[in-house]
């Protein structure tokens, strides 16, 4: 497989020769040992380490150990093998939990996963290595235009200009949000009135093809729900106090709830 990065300085094409990359202009990118790329440039980052620090990275993979969000990543791996890609970007991959999934049933696709946490994607690429993984910003992916015929984002922001860039004229994006009542038992915990998500506005150059909810409610442990707690946004709205109800029982039904997307380019 020839890897499509692009360099994020001047974006020529990136070279691979032995253990870096490099483009006609000299810029040049080794490869961890772990096997990842880092190309987030140093006057790129707003801070010393963006994205995910290693307490939420470690708190995700506690909770990915278990099968709770399976029927999940399933359920994306079948929307996407439909469409059969031979370029698929993970935009957002964080620890690679869905990446590697994506890897293994489309053996014949490249399958890319990004993300701006290097405590992330070391893990990802530590563990698996079905994909290629790099630490870059979602606003600047290192790929050409109209490189991927397939850009999945799970939870993560969307930069509507940067999917118009980076999917090819045929190709598809796939976005995965909350649906309406995602952890809703876990809100009302913080909450006096838990408002509803509503269903994303489609990204402006894409028109919408396929919609659908998922949803399942699951019996947690409590020690498993405090790791989900801490790979949330409402972490640090979580007070002693709430940690305290949760804890009156061992366990606790969850709601979760997703909506899936599918949109093309228009």
């Amino acid at each position: 497989m020839t890897l499509i990065y692009h360099c994020p300085l001047c974006q020529a094409p990136l070279n691979k020769t032995g253990n870096s990359m490099s483009c006609e202009n000299r810029h040049q990118f080794d490869f961890a040992k772990e096997g990842y790329v880092n190309l987030l440039p140093v006057q790129n980052k707003k801070s010393k380490q963006p994205g995910d620090n290693l307490d939420m990275v470690q708190a995700r993979r506690a909770f990915f150990a278990t099968d709770h969000y399976h029927f999940l990543r399933q359920e994306i791996a079948n929307l996407i093998s439909l469409s059969s890609p031979q370029t698929l970007l993970d935009l957002g991959c964080g620890e690679g939990f869905y990446t590697h999934l994506f890897a293994n049933e489309l053996p014949e696709c490249d399958v890319y996963g990004l993300d701006i946490s290097k405590s992330a994607v070391k893990y990802a690429a530590k563990r698996y290595k079905e994909a290629n993984f790099s630490v870059a910003s979602a606003k600047q992916a290192p790929f050409a235009n109209e490189s991927m015929d397939c850009v999945v984002t799970v939870f993560a922001p969307v930069f509507e200009q940067e999917l118009q860039r980076l999917v090819k004229s045929t190709g598809k994006v796939i976005l995965v949000n909350p649906g309406p009542k995602h952890l809703f038992e876990l809100k009302s915990l913080i909450y006096p009135e838990v408002n509803l998500h509503a269903h994303p506005d489609t990204p402006a150059g894409f028109k919408l093809v396929k919609h659908h909810e998922l949803e399942k409610q699951i019996e947690i442990k409590t020690e498993i729900i405090e790791h989900l707690i801490q790979m949330t946004p409402f972490a640090w709205k979580f007070k002693e106090s709430h940690y305290d109800a949760l804890k009156e029982k061992q366990s606790h039904t969850i709601t979760l709830s997703f909506y899936l997307s599918e949109y093309e380019k228009v």
